[in-house]
């Protein structure tokens, strides 16, 4: 079984003492926060970001995303933000380990900086 994107809420969210980034991405609409308490800026992804979001989330297992290990541990020393990646899909709650922001785990990479690189457009 494929996990369908449009039936998920997928966030992303990095933190450390002075930095903040939450990506929430339902559906088509991607939405941006980059200050604690703020609500963020939302966009409507294009049609050709939306299907290269789809096809990469579709070869996360999510059963298996809390047992992704992180490559670095640069997060321990406050040598990079934590971060992490939620997904819910069809009511159930799947949560990552966290992980250094910028260096997610393998199996999660490709989506992961798919998501950040929508972030700087």
């Amino acid at each position: 079984m494929t996990q369908e994107v449009q039936e998920s809420t997928i966030t992303y969210q990095a933190l450390s003492r002075g930095f903040y980034l939450s990506v929430e991405i339902q559906s088509n609409k991607m939405t941006i926060i980059r200050e604690r308490e703020t609500l963020g800026d939302s966009y409507i992804l294009s049609n050709q970001d939306f299907k290269e979001v789809a096809k990469l989330y579709q070869k996360i297992v999510l059963n298996d995303l809390a047992q992704y290990k992180a490559p670095t541990e640069k997060r321990f020393y406050d040598g990079a933000a934590i971060a992490n990646l939620t997904v819910n899909y069809q009511g159930k709650i799947y949560n990552s380990q966290g992980f250094d922001h910028g260096n997610p785990p393998v199996e999660i990479a490709d989506f992961i900086n798919k998501i950040l690189a929508l972030t700087e457009n």
